[in-house]
């Protein structure tokens, strides 16, 4: 089990890197399309179209924030409590709130666009805090340690 916690919550850490790749992609695609007099507006992203073939950076982007990334926060939360890691399921519950965090400081950004700062700041959080759960996980636990008699 301290494996299956170890992956996942490194699993975490590159699905945050997946939303930053995916965002950016999208953005460089939008920009791209809009310099050569494009129009992004609710018709497009409602349309069956697609305008430009980087918009599917968004998409991925939204269904690995709104399920994906949660999902596995949620399954690493139902590990940690198998796993014997010390402190694991602190770190394991730290990184399913901010992966929720995430998530709905997404959805905020949609109405108040300031909160997509948060939303950037928190995806960094939840990179740290993963990537230290996973790193936690390599130390045995004192009782899977083997005693040194001299």
């Amino acid at each position: 089990m301290r494996r299956t916690y170890q992956i996942l919550a490194w699993t975490v850490a590159a699905e945050v890197v997946v939303q930053a790749a995916t965002v950016a992609w999208f953005m460089s695609g939008l920009h791209h399309w809009v310099t050569q007099g494009g129009t992004l507006d609710n018709a497009l992203i409602e349309s069956d179209e697609t305008a430009f073939p980087e918009l599917a950076g968004v998409i991925v982007h939204g269904i690995n924030g709104a399920i994906v990334v949660p999902a596995i926060g949620l399954i690493l939360l139902i590990v940690s409590f198998f796993a014997r890691i010390p402190g694991g399921i602190r770190w394991a519950v730290a990184v399913f709130l901010l992966a929720v965090v995430q998530g709905q400081l997404g959805y905020l950004a949609h109405d108040v666009p300031l909160s997509g700062a948060l939303h950037g700041g928190n995806a960094l959080v939840l990179f740290a805090v993963s990537v230290f759960a996973a790193r936690r996980a390599r130390r045995p636990a004192a009782a899977d340690r083997p005693m040194v008699t001299v």
